[in-house]
């Protein structure tokens, strides 16, 4: 029998969903109109912020094992043994700008003087603080130069601010006068910017701590020994003849540092 499509079967036929077949066509997808941005290079960095080389890995990583780094020194000092009789020793306590004053180098400003180089690259000066009865006051030394703060404006052992910094300087310094050691305070060396830590704009901020160590050396009758003032350039920094990186001295900054901080020190010694 002939199947007959009236018009009505034909037309309901023609409203009813279909379903693609598996070999039907995807439709075509709308073109892009704009190019994927290029891939950017973002520096790797540690947990804490600071470039992701072995250096700063390495500080990181003692920070959790031994935050002030007594262990440093800590066989040295014992090695030292007290200072001879009429000895003035004197111990310079700060970070990298101490550590890389090299005062054993045959021929440097201080090769035959009682100085003891208590310098670690990088640290802040709570660190310096902790470890200041081991590699300070356990020297009996009679004076202590002081350098500390660019690494806490950094930032090297987290945010700190001025006021904490100036408290931890307070703190080494009247640990020193309890001890009957004299105290030379020096001034945070110029610096328009940090290499590992750009756009913090440092300058303005080692000038406010410096114009309080200066009124508090003041009012407590320590030295103050200015090397900002006799080191920064026009932009408040420290020159590029002066250093290669704009924290850290050359020899030529060294070589402007050695008579202010000895005659500092002559001046400790004589109160």
């Amino acid at each position: 029998m002939a199947f007959v499509l009236t018009s009505a079967a034909w037309a309901a036929a023609q409203q009813q969903p279909t379903t693609p077949s598996s070999t039907t066509p995807a439709a075509p997808t709308k073109p892009e109109t704009t190019a994927p941005a290029p891939a950017r290079d973002v520096p790797q960095t540690t947990a804490s912020g600071h470039p992701a080389d072995a250096y700063w890995t390495a500080h990181d990583k003692q920070l959790l094992s031994d935050f002030g780094w007594l262990a440093r020194f800590h066989d040295a000092d014992e090695k030292l043994g007290p200072p001879a009789a009429g000895e003035n020793r004197v111990v310079f306590m700060g970070d990298s700008i101490t550590e890389g004053w090299h005062f054993d180098k045959p021929g440097g400003e201080f090769a035959a003087k009682p100085y003891i180089n208590r310098g670690i690259s990088g640290q802040t000066s709570p660190q310096m603080l902790v470890r200041f009865r081991q590699d300070v006051i356990d020297l009996q030394p009679k004076a202590v130069v002081i350098l500390a703060g660019t690494n806490d404006i950094a930032g090297n052992t987290g945010p700190m601010t001025l006021e904490q910094t100036e408290g931890n300087i307070q703190s080494m310094a009247d640990l020193a006068t309890a001890n009957h050691i004299k105290v030379v305070l020096c001034s945070v060396l110029p610096a328009y910017d940090f290499p590992w830590k750009p756009g913090l704009e440092p300058a303005p901020k080692i000038d406010r701590v410096n114009a309080w160590m200066r009124d508090y050396a003041a009012q407590k009758g320590y030295v103050y020994v200015d090397y900002h003032s006799a080191m920064k350039d026009q932009r408040d920094g420290l020159p590029a003849g002066l250093s290669k990186d704009g924290v850290h001295p050359t020899p030529a900054g060294y070589a402007i540092m050695a008579p202010l901080v000895e005659k500092g020190i002559a001046q400790a010694l004589a109160q």
